[in-house]
């Protein structure tokens, strides 16, 4: 195999992981290019090399330098997410104009899965369960939808930031999010906060609208153990791989909010095996409609009953899920096995022809 490159941050255990597992597989240190290098223009790759994309989120500058823009945002603030996507995808193309070998995360594939409604919208096109959606730009076309119960998301967000799980009824609302507006400026916080304003919940729908908005019914969500909860699904070349069970009193699930691993033995029994099995075959079938891409994170949701599934997410670097061991290996060291067999486009072929 040819050598390994990295694009991403650095320091960041991301990366840091992905180095440890390409050297634990004997295929030696990759080379590393910041995404500040990239932003710039001033950066080059191995020829030939194969080109892995990591995510450019946490650091400050990077986020200004894809936003284009003066001065950083402050911390935790959710502010140009449309002009951050636009830039994110410029530095991306940046990086696919000068790979001459093999690029793992096709900046195609980056275009729809950072645009919840691109993405919605092929997953439905491919026949993928997903719930019903709209597009929207403020609170006035949500709430004018007349759907009592809706997840609103915008568009290009990512870790559940800004998301609204909002419940309408006769004039009420109720709203859960990490989302919190503070001297007319919003920001996400490792909490989730419960509204019942109508007022604060549109001006906060509004500020994120801005940027456009995803907007899903409702979809009700099993639970277990007296939780709710979703499914992180990591599909690797194909197939998937490695699973962790969210688990929350809330409806929103992400781990980083103060939620919990579920106990996967047991839910996975709850489930079935008939009926797992067919799940799993939906988060390939989802994956499937990326085929370029050697992993993406699917977020499967179960209903109660476990009859009905719907993919509420899939993320392009949603494999980070630390010391979660399948034979023996965390989902880097998976990827690196991938890539050391089998094509990705030969298994999401037989994936989609199913």
């Amino acid at each position: 195999m040819t050598a390994l490159s990295v694009v991403g941050i650095r320091g960041h255990r991301r990366v840091e992981l992905f180095r440890a597992a390409a050297v634990a597989a004997g295929l030696g240190e990759p080379a590393f290019v910041d995404w500040r290098d990239v932003c710039a223009g001033d950066f080059a790759l191995a020829p030939g090399s194969t080109v892995r994309l990591e995510s450019p989120g946490e650091d400050a500058e990077v986020d200004r330098l894809l936003r284009g823009v003066p001065a950083p945002a402050a911390h935790g603030e959710i502010i140009g997410l449309a002009a951050w996507y636009r830039g994110f995808l410029a530095a991306a193309r940046r990086v696919a104009e000068r790979v001459t070998g093999r690029l793992l995360n096709p900046v195609d594939d980056l275009a729809v899965l950072f645009d919840k409604r691109r993405c919605h919208a092929r997953l439905r096109a491919h026949g993928v369960p997903v719930p019903d959606g709209f597009a929207a730009d403020g609170y006035g076309q949500v709430r004018d939808a007349g759907w009592g119960r809706v997840f609103v998301k915008p568009a290009h967000g990512s870790s559940a930031s800004g998301v609204v799980a909002l419940a309408m009824h006769r004039g009420r609302v109720s709203a859960y999010t990490s989302a919190a507006l503070d001297g007319g400026r919003l920001f996400n916080e490792l909490r989730v906060h419960h509204y019942t304003g109508e007022r604060e919940v549109a001006a906060i729908i509004d500020r994120l609208g801005a940027d456009g908005l995803h907007v899903e019914r409702w979809f009700p969500k099993a639970d277990h153990a007296g939780r709710v909860f979703d499914l992180r699904v990591v599909v690797i070349a194909g197939r998937a791989a490695h699973v962790v069970a969210r688990t929350s009193r809330t409806p929103l699930t992400n781990l980083h909010l103060g939620n919990a691993r579920g106990d996967l033995a047991a839910i996975r029994s709850a489930v079935g095996r008939e009926r797992w099995a067919a799940a799993m075959a939906t988060c390939e079938r989802a994956a499937a409609c990326f085929p370029g891409s050697l992993h993406v994170g699917v977020d499967l949701m179960l209903a109660p009953g476990f009859e009905k599934v719907a993919v509420a997410e899939v993320n392009a670097f949603g494999d980070l899920l630390p010391g979660l061991l399948v034979a023996g290996r965390d989902t880097y060291a998976a990827e690196v096995a991938a890539l050391l067999q089998a094509p990705v486009a030969a298994r999401a072929a037989e994936v989609a022809a199913r």
